[in-house]
């Protein structure tokens, strides 16, 4: 008894110590995170980060001839020869809770972008959600559900009043799924991409209202967060849950408690970094039923680049340098699958490929090697509609290769992340 009251008050003392400088973040975080280590925890050798990418609503709304995703198992072949074995798709919670097998007409969210449909398209959600899901586990592919919250005719996202809505959306969603057998091929949830931006997330308001991209760290933000995840959580406690949300200041992540995710999901691009100053400089306008930002990144885009490779490069490896290390301090694993050089490209004259896949190659090495991030991808052109990408193969196989074989940190191996990778 006595041995035992020993190694018990001096355990205390190590853990009241070791947290003792930690800011009360950080302190939150890794109580709630960390699980005591047993003798037969997994081992960094038997896990490695998974090569992701993100087929989004395309997967469901490109199904045309010619589109890419017309023919699944084609397009799942090619994504496993390419070497990744992890996608990232919508699952449309506010269509299925309003109607799982109704025929839904969805309004196109661009014209010019190749993610979904340029045009209004009928989709049904479910039993298509569930084929897919059956078909990556047949291909060995593990499945991250999150959603874009697409506008149909109706426009019913808007009545989601409440993180308790929200939340109840996902779990008749997660409960589809798991109703035929296919929710162990699911890895994790993401309740809404890229909240609170009001293309995805146009039913929230924020205080103040003007911060909608990257505004998630605000007060009323982080309470519908916190409710609709913590929800879901207790309904599906094995399933990894969070929100994806735009980390532009760092300082942000640092002062929040955002122990309620299970991961953090940042989309990185090295045009975003220091407050958009490479499109500052490219005077690029983003107009997506135009190809009028198409036509500023031709003439500007690459000779920009080019021009101070070195410093654009920096500003995206500095980035994720330091947002790995406190993701580290805050216990959080990071996956990424929006990444790497600029947000919008696509095959069109004059757009070449090269320094996009130079500034993509750099971008997921770079993140792999911090052994904070559990899922990698290689940027989010990696789909079939994607010709110029798609196509070099070799240039995917080395970079999944590198993915694959990166060691994960330690203080990761006991997150509910990993766990779920292992099933």
């Amino acid at each position: 008894m006595i041995l035992k009251h020993f190694f018990m008050k001096r355990r205390t003392f190590l853990l009241s110590t070791s947290l003792a400088g930690l800011g009360p973040s950080i302190f939150l975080n890794r109580i709630f995170k960390r699980s005591p280590k047993m003798e037969n925890q997994t081992t960094t050798e038997q896990i490695k980060p998974l090569a992701f990418t993100m087929w989004d609503f395309s997967w469901l709304e490109r199904r045309w001839s010619g589109a890419g995703y017309e023919d699944w198992d084609k397009a799942l072949a090619e994504l496993v020869d390419r070497g990744y074995n992890a996608v990232r798709i919508d699952a449309y919670p506010h269509l299925i809770a309003n109607g799982k097998n109704k025929k839904w007409k969805l309004m196109p969210v661009w014209s010019v972008l190749d993610w979904g449909s340029p045009m209004t398209i009928q989709v049904r959600i479910q039993p298509s959600l569930n084929e897919f899901i059956a078909k990556c586990r047949d291909h060995k592919v593990k499945v991250g559900l999150s959603t874009w919250y697409r506008e149909d005719v109706d426009n019913v996202r808007m009545k989601i009043a409440s993180p308790d809505i929200m939340a109840d959306q996902w779990i008749k969603t997660i409960e589809s799924i798991d109703e035929e057998g296919l929710l162990d091929n699911v890895f994790y949830v993401d309740l809404c991409n890229e909240w609170p931006g009001d293309l995805w997330a146009p039913y929230f308001k924020n205080n103040p209202p003007e911060l909608t991209w990257g505004g998630w760290y605000t007060t009323n933000s982080m309470a519908w967060m916190a409710k609709a995840v913590e929800k879901v959580k207790k309904a599906f406690p094995d399933l990894p849950a969070g929100i994806s949300f735009e980390i532009k200041k760092l300082d942000e992540l640092q002062k929040q408690d955002v122990s309620f995710v299970d991961y953090l999901e940042p989309h990185i691009w090295m045009s975003q970094r220091n407050d958009n100053e490479f499109y500052r400089k490219m005077k690029f306008q983003d107009d997506t039923f135009s190809f009028k930002g198409f036509e500023t990144m031709v003439a500007k885009g690459f000779d920009l680049y080019n021009s101070d490779k070195s410093y654009w490069q920096s500003l995206l490896t500095n980035y994720i340098k330091e947002l790995g290390m406190l993701a580290g301090e805050l216990n959080q694993p990071c996956m990424t699958s929006e990444c790497w050089a600029v947000v919008n490209y696509k095959d069109l004259p004059g757009l070449d490929w090269g320094w996009i896949k130079e500034l993509c190659a750099l971008g997921a090495i770079t993140a792999a090697d911090t052994g904070q991030w559990l899922a990698v991808s290689t940027s989010n052109f990696c789909g079939p509609q994607f010709t110029g990408m798609w196509r070099d193969i070799e240039w995917h196989q080395k970079l999944t290769n590198h993915i694959r074989t990166a060691k994960v940190n330690d203080d990761l191996l006991d997150s509910k992340l990993v766990k779920r990778m292992q099933l």
